[in-house]
């Protein structure tokens, strides 16, 4: 019996949206802003970067060509995380 078949990805996520101040990211079946005045390393990526998203984990985010992380609690309580993301 062998057990090496393939299984289903089950993390669904991706950017949906850019606008000039930020941009949308779908995770599961939420949506999270993220702004740029709190994540300034976006600010002057191109489009291709930001939507280069790696699902890590199920809570972790990575732009391998940001060399950037966000985690998903700090998009669903960002009044908890008040240290924000600088250069």
């Amino acid at each position: 019996m062998s057990l090496e078949l393939p299984g289903i990805v089950t993390l669904a996520s991706e950017v949906t949206d850019i606008t000039a101040l930020g941009f949308w990211l779908w995770v599961d079946d939420q949506e999270y802003f993220v702004p740029f005045a709190d994540y300034p390393v976006f600010l002057d990526a191109t489009v291709a970067e930001i939507y280069t998203v790696e699902r890590l984990g199920p809570t972790q985010f990575h732009w391998p060509e940001l060399d950037a992380d966000i985690e998903l609690a700090a998009l669903e309580a960002p009044d908890r995380y008040p240290l924000q993301f600088r250069d």
